[in-house]
């Protein structure tokens, strides 16, 4: 994928559609990503947050584990159609709290939900854009950001699916402090495959000054 609009292309087109049919909400995706939402929040149950954004929602398996161990009112940013059909049809978030947008530009309001967070979508963020799509997950969020992506220590960019351009790593988390220093690092950890049945993949939850 060469030209500029590639990444977005992609994923609103035939190879976004094709990722959400392969993905499944059954009672186990939404289980294990239950019990892993649970060790996370536990970190903040003191001060739970009230309201939620996914960036980059997909078919909504996240949303849907939240949904059975918080109260907390959902907003979801998902660019591909069919997945979107399938969040409203699903009853995951209502139509009024569902955006067809990105992680470059989200159209919320600043500081409009307690807590945002990303699930295995800056990996598919071109570097360039990186900083933007930080700034604006950094802007909505009131208290909590979460950010829970595959890890490098140092960028590395990996085909996918036979493309170039649309899956990177690197040490997400590190970014994180390294644009906005003033952030409490509040847990980090590591799902590993073995034991929570979910992607080996590491997560950092930061609370806002």
């Amino acid at each position: 994928m060469t030209d500029d609009n590639a990444p977005i292309d992609a994923w609103k087109g035939e190879f976004g559609n094709d990722y959400a049919a392969r993905n499944r909400a059954t009672e186990e995706t939404v289980g294990n990503a239950a019990r892993a939402f649970g060790e996370i929040l536990s970190h903040v149950e003191d001060n739970p947050p009230a309201s939620i954004l996914e960036v980059g929602t997909n078919i909504g398996i996240n949303l849907r584990a939240l949904a059975g161990i918080t109260d907390a009112e959902f907003y979801a940013v998902e660019p591909n159609a069919s997945a979107r059909q399938q969040l409203v049809a699903d009853k995951v978030v209502p139509q009024d709290r569902l955006f067809d947008a990105m992680a470059t530009k989200l159209p919320l309001e600043d500081g409009a939900v307690d807590l945002a967070f990303t699930s295995g979508v800056l990996i598919h963020v071109p570097p360039d854009d990186l900083e933007t799509a930080y700034g604006e997950i950094y802007r909505v969020a009131a208290r909590y950001i979460l950010c829970i992506e595959y890890f490098s220590p140092t960028p590395v960019e990996i085909p996918y699916r036979g493309h170039e351009g649309l899956l990177f790593k690197r040490d997400f988390g590190g970014m994180w402090l390294d644009l906005f220093p003033g952030l409490e690092p509040v847990a980090n950890g590591f799902f590993w495959r073995r034991t929570t049945g979910l992607d080996d993949i590491n997560w950092w939850l930061f609370r806002k000054p």
